[in-house]
């Protein structure tokens, strides 16, 4: 399954209610869960980004609508990105026509 990152900023909302940011977290779950999608890691970050999420989905529109509950709720800001494994990486660089 396609693996994505995900960069969270809590709103003011989100700062405000951190307190209840154990349920959300549960919350986040259980909408991936309905969409198809996995939340594999989830860390708290230190700098320019408050949340790290990694998560596999079956497809980019899955993660879209993920993307879209979730923002819709008021407490974060996120930025997907599409990831690649090492494996695949390695798989293009193999296959990338002659310079």
């Amino acid at each position: 399954m396609p693996t994505y990152c995900m960069l969270i900023n809590f709103t003011d909302q989100g700062i405000r209610t951190i307190r209840d940011g154990g349920k959300r977290i549960d919350a986040g779950r259980e909408l991936a869960k309905s969409l198809g999608l996995t939340l594999d890691k989830l860390d708290l970050c230190m700098g320019p980004y408050d949340v790290l999420v990694h998560m596999t989905a079956p497809n980019d529109e899955a993660v879209a609508k993920f993307v879209l509950a979730l923002a819709s709720r008021g407490n974060v800001r996120t930025t997907t990105m599409k990831t690649f494994s090492e494996q695949e990486y390695r798989k293009m660089l193999a296959e990338l026509p002659p310079a």
